[in-house]
């Protein structure tokens, strides 16, 4: 079977590894970013693939300069997001690990501080690129006419957001979970409530890693593997769950039923860091190509569902798979 997709943000780190993904399998492929350029290695190569995807200048907070390209495309995959806020983040990750480094403190200082409440939903600021741009490119999408010859089954339309794990507190702050989940919950109402009604899916990786695309994630996946491997040893005498039990019996969770965006406590987190594994790049990917593909797969799909995805197997009775 053959899509259609429209990739926002295909030519960035996890845009472009549904990209590769897509063109693997056939698809006709298009990227919209504000830049238009295709995606480059660090070394600044043009991969192959490149030459087989549309690579289209586009800002998606300005529906009008996308608008025409959505028309004939069966799902949109938005990737746009940040790890910390603002935008020096981004470029620095071009510029190196130590830049990436130094502004991954700032991020966390910022965080810890509280932050410049007048640059919040700033252009580089979790609200704008987290939720706002995902809900502006879903609203978009979902008004425009189907394509004439649909090549999904029903629904004819599906929206994948490329969401989060919250695995992340409380290094980087709350507001990144938040916001994530924000949006999830506006796309999810946006798409129950189109004509005809649309399928929404929520890509939710932990820690995204690629050894050469980004050699500094290498190293991080590693020390998060071997904490797991200690957390999963000691049981329930890991000092994290000692910590969550704790926290459970004190009654900290902050949790809030009616509130889309509420979430637990930083142990909760800190606790899925030690059980969920970092994810390779190229495997987000082609999770979320198999997510459109199968037209039963819909909601949030975190790690272990999109090893499922993937075809790995469980191979000793817990959460923990092999690709076969």
């Amino acid at each position: 079977m053959s899509f259609n997709i429209s990739v926002i943000g295909g030519n960035g780190f996890v845009g472009s590894a549904v990209c590769r993904a897509a063109v693997r399998r056939g698809w006709k492929v298009q990227s919209i970013s504000k830049s238009g350029k295709p995606f480059t290695t660090p070394n600044g190569h043009l991969p192959a693939w490149t030459s087989k995807v549309e690579w289209h200048a586009g800002d998606a907070l300005v529906p009008e300069s996308y608008r025409s390209l959505l028309s004939s495309t069966n799902a949109v995959v938005h990737t746009l997001g940040t790890l910390f806020d603002g935008a020096a983040y981004k470029t620095s990750l071009k510029a190196g690990a130590s830049a990436a480094a130094a502004a991954g403190v700032k991020g966390i200082y910022d965080g810890i501080n509280g932050g410049n409440p007048l640059a919040k939903g700033s252009p580089g600021s979790y609200e704008s690129l987290n939720r706002d741009t995902a809900i502006s490119v879903c609203q978009t999408f979902l008004s425009e006419s189907s394509p004439s010859a649909s090549l999904d089954s029903s629904p004819t339309k599906t929206f994948v957001y490329v969401s989060a794990e919250d695995v992340f507190r409380p290094v980087i702050p709350a507001r990144y979970i938040t916001t994530k989940r924000e949006a999830e919950s506006a796309i999810q109402k946006l798409c129950d409530n189109a004509s005809p009604k649309s399928r929404s899916v929520f890509i939710r990786p932990s820690f995204i890693y690629h050894p050469h695309f980004r050699p500094i994630s290498s190293p991080v996946a590693t020390a998060l593997s071997a904490a797991g491997s200690v957390h999963k040893l000691l049981g329930q005498l890991s000092p994290i769950n000692v910590l969550s039990k704790l926290a459970e019996s004190s009654e900290q969770s902050s949790r809030v039923d009616d509130n889309p965006a509420a979430i637990d406590t930083p142990l909760d987190s800190i606790s899925r860091a030690m059980t969920i594994p970092p994810i390779h790049v190229d495997h987000v990917g082609e999770a979320v190509c198999e997510s459109i593909e199968r037209g039963d797969v819909a909601g949030p799909v975190g790690v272990w569902e999109m090893r499922r995805l993937l075809g790995w197997v469980e191979d000793d009775g817990s959460n923990t798979y092999a690709k076969v």
